[in-house]
């Protein structure tokens, strides 16, 4: 894959959802919710320049529950997140 953000924009690989409780029970498609943790495995050039950017692929962060832009490539679902919708660090 060989894709460059543009803008303040990062790429991520969402986490999968948890399919299991803790004690076993399966939890259907429909009731799980959306993952809000990601790997970031490609950062524009934009914000790799920026002064204050702590942030750098192979990071795992936490963004808010309705933001970015899903995306298939490669049959692999990937979000593109900008740079104010990171929350933390993990």
């Amino acid at each position: 894959m060989n894709i460059k953000p543009l803008g303040l924009r990062i790429l991520t690989l969402p986490e999968e959802a948890e399919t299991k409780t803790a004690s076993g029970i399966i939890i259907p498609n429909s009731a799980q919710e959306k993952q809000q943790r990601a790997k970031v495995v490609a950062i524009s050039k934009e914000l790799e320049n920026e002064e204050n950017n702590e942030l750098k692929v192979g990071d795992t962060i936490l963004f808010g529950k309705y933001s970015g832009t899903e995306l298939n490539i490669d049959n692999k679902d990937y979000l593109m997140l900008e740079k104010k919708d990171v929350l933390a660090i993990v």
